[in-house]
């Protein structure tokens, strides 16, 4: 059995680390390198970096931020928000970056997903699809939950594994940072349909919310931010519970 992999999610805007709550009312956190190093020393097994208004704001992405990241962690992340073509992906890669991430650029050009994949491996893509329920049917957002794309959840997922991507990253703007729990319907669902990991991204609160989504979400690996930013829940504490509720998880740090 694969160990269910933790994964701190960093929050990047203007060179800090931020947190909000269903991608409102933005508040200052950390310094991104600084907190990528206590989670890396700590027992997180991959950290994600969201550039959180690059797409909104058509700029380029935080590389200063990759580079500082990539020499003083050695665990892999993956880095997300305004990726827009193969040279963004080279650019992050060259920094430092094990994976990238895209949401925005996959919904507008999806052959950007194929390119990327056969150019450095599906290893290296990320699929990150923020979705909402509307009514009976998850749709997908880009540009930080601001825009509907009208695409179903379970349908881009399906289409983005084909077109080349390694790994889902699923985030349900109605739980981020509300801290009720995962949306454990998507999850599993997706899940249940895909090939690839599955990263459940949004609405933890508690331990037990993490053993829901793994088990009964059946995600691959669940991503938090702030419990972990807050020191909440300790990671290493969060593991010992999940391994005690037969959870197969690293814990050789």
């Amino acid at each position: 059995m694969l160990a269910k992999r933790i994964i701190p999610c960093l929050d990047v805007d203007k060179g800090r680390v931020v947190k909000g709550k269903k991608f409102k009312d933005i508040q200052d956190v950390a310094d991104p390198v600084e907190l990528a190093k206590y989670y890396c020393d700590n027992g997180a097994d991959e950290l994600v970096f969201y550039d959180i208004t690059a797409s909104n704001e058509n700029r380029d992405i935080f590389i200063d931020v990759v580079e500082r990241t990539a020499q003083n962690i050695n665990i892999p992340f993956s880095i997300g928000g305004g990726i827009r073509t193969i040279k963004d992906f080279t650019k992050v890669l060259k920094a430092g970056a094990d994976k990238v991430s895209i949401n925005s650029a996959a919904v507008k050009t999806p052959e950007l997903i194929t390119k990327a994949a056969l150019k450095f491996g599906s290893q290296c893509v990320v699929l990150s699809m923020d979705v909402k329920k509307n009514k009976n049917d998850w749709d997908v957002y880009i540009n930080g939950g601001r825009i509907n794309t009208g695409l179903k959840a379970v349908e881009w997922a399906l289409r983005g594994q084909d077109l080349g991507a390694g790994e889902i990253v699923l985030n349900s703007i109605d739980s981020d940072g509300v801290k009720n729990g995962y949306s454990i319907e998507i999850t599993r669902l997706i899940s249940e349909m895909v090939n690839i990991p599955v990263i459940a991204s949004g609405g933890a609160g508690k331990r037990g919310d993490f053993l829901e989504v793994l088990k009964e979400g059946k995600a691959d690996a669940a991503l938090a931010a702030s419990v972990f930013h807050y020191r909440q829940i300790e990671i290493k504490n969060l593991k010992d519970y999940l391994y005690k509720n037969g959870i197969e998880v690293r814990r050789d740090f």
